[in-house]
């Protein structure tokens, strides 16, 4: 049976780049999604150019609500489901000593992995995520519970556990020795990879490579997990890690990773390049399928590399601010030509509403020194948070947008909900110009929404509850 969704609908049309989101932006005041039973999107457009063999369908009328894409999370912690807001005195590193992996550590208890699990995903529900790219734990029961919590609860995932080899004693319970690294990775692949559906075209459960980051990690895991990688890409199994995320002078991330390596840049040690000099010495995770979370600090040539081989960047600019990390350049990096998806990256960012995180995104480029400095337009912030997450997870084809035939992931906004934005769409001023009013409401909208606004959430046309 066709349903019929009636609302404003707002958009990113087509498969633009982000600096062509304005152009592709799509909004339609009186609009209705028209999904069969298949979850798919068979119309999109003005309701009362609604073809007549939809008219009878059974109708939902959300009006005056909006209609607007899922979002997608293309990098967050499950983990950190309790270590968000943790202080630990210090920036990226020693907020991992301090805070990260004592917490991850806890769920070793497979009691309270399953808590974890259920609240995780009740979480992306009130806050309308509905794919992400998920950092795991390191713990094969805490994962299983993941992916089984996500899937009763209807979700889109692709996670892997942390791997983790070498780190400081804080860590010990989450490192396991190099064959272990490779044979519970490529157990979790085979157990979960698609496991609902069997095929990765359809399925929503997926799973990744994940080493938390090139310190976590030796020259040797990354050799065998290269391997690894290299034997299950044609599968559709993805890559997942943090890139140049805190450049603390001579003691942060950046640095330490080069000065360990002995490489010429960071992104040299995902690339296959991890021995000294930047010498081959494994194959590279590098591809549409591969998501670097920060990306804060890259060289030109990172950049190029990460474009040339289509790999994407999950831009977090709210823990880049709380932990000191500095702001990904936004013209530089968009001019590279690499993918740029959002990601909340909870725990170390304390906000799991990616329009939050977009809100933050928008302030600190606007805030970028001197030309450098940008307005970001709203539909470019749409874009960030839904189809180019669905780019980065290789997914674009079936999410990101209402194109037809695409798969019907998407959240009824009740401004209602949320006294603040109801007052902001039905009072806020208003251009004469028709273009900008509604790109006033756009930004409105995705400025002030709330998780209580956040009335329904639908992923393939069924909704799907907390």
């Amino acid at each position: 049976m066709t349903h019929l969704h009636r609302g404003h609908v707002f958009h990113i049309s087509g498969r633009p780049t982000v600096e062509d989101a304005a152009q592709s932006l799509v909004s339609i005041p009186d609009g209705v999604l028209a999904i069969d039973d298949a979850g798919t999107i068979v119309y999109c457009g003005e309701f009362e150019s609604l073809p007549s063999d939809l008219e009878g369908a059974e109708t939902h009328d959300h009006r005056p609500g909006f209609l607007l894409p899922g979002f997608v999370d293309a990098h967050i912690h499950f983990p950190q489901t309790y270590a968000g807001d943790a202080y630990g005195g210090g920036q990226l590193l020693e907020w991992l000593d301090l805070c990260v992996f004592p917490s991850e550590s806890r769920f070793a208890d497979p009691e309270f992995a399953q808590h974890a699990a259920e609240a995780f995903c009740s979480r992306r529900i009130a806050t309308g995520t509905t794919a992400a790219m998920v950092f795991g734990s390191a713990f094969p029961h805490a994962q299983d519970a993941l992916f089984s919590e996500t899937l009763k609860r209807g979700l889109r995932v692709v996670s892997g556990r942390g791997i983790q080899t070498t780190g400081p004693a804080s860590a010990a319970a989450l490192i396991t020795s190099e064959e272990d690294a490779i044979r519970l990775t490529s157990e979790e692949i085979d157990k979960w990879h698609a496991s609902d559906t069997g095929d990765v075209n359809t399925a929503l459960i997926h799973v990744a490579v994940v080493p938390r980051f090139s310190l976590a990690v030796t020259t040797r895991t990354l050799k065998d997990l290269g391997e690894l990688y290299d034997s299950v890409r044609d599968r559709g199994v993805y890559f997942h890690s943090h890139l140049n995320e805190n450049n603390r002078p001579g003691t942060g991330e950046v640095a330490t990773t080069l000065a360990e390596y002995e490489v010429e840049t960071y992104l040299d040690t995902y690339d296959g390049k991890f021995l000294p000099g930047s010498q081959v010495g494994g194959k590279s995770f590098l591809g549409p399928r591969a998501i670097l979370a920060h990306s804060v600090h890259c060289q030109d040539s990172e950049l190029a590399r990460m474009a040339e081989t289509g790999t994407s960047i999950a831009h977090c600019p709210t823990s880049q601010q709380f932990l000191g990390s500095g702001t990904m350049p936004w013209k530089r990096t968009v001019a590279s030509g690499v993918n740029i998806a959002i990601g909340s990256d909870f725990g170390g960012g304390d906000e799991c509403l990616l329009t939050r995180v977009l809100g933050d995104a928008f302030k600190v480029h606007i805030s970028e020194a001197g030309d450098d400095g940008v307005s970001m337009h709203p539909a470019e912030l749409l874009f960030t948070g839904t189809l180019a997450g669905a780019r980065a997870l290789d997914m674009e084809n079936r999410i990101g947008n209402f194109d037809e035939g695409k798969e019907a992931d998407f959240l009824v906004i009740d401004p209602a909900g949320w006294p603040p934005l109801a007052g902001l769409v039905n009072h806020g001023t208003r251009s004469d110009d028709p273009i900008l009013a509604r790109d006033q409401t756009l930004f409105g909208l995705l400025m002030a929404m709330r998780e209580p606004a956040i009335a329904h959430v639908y992923v393939q046309g069924r909704r799907v509850s907390g």
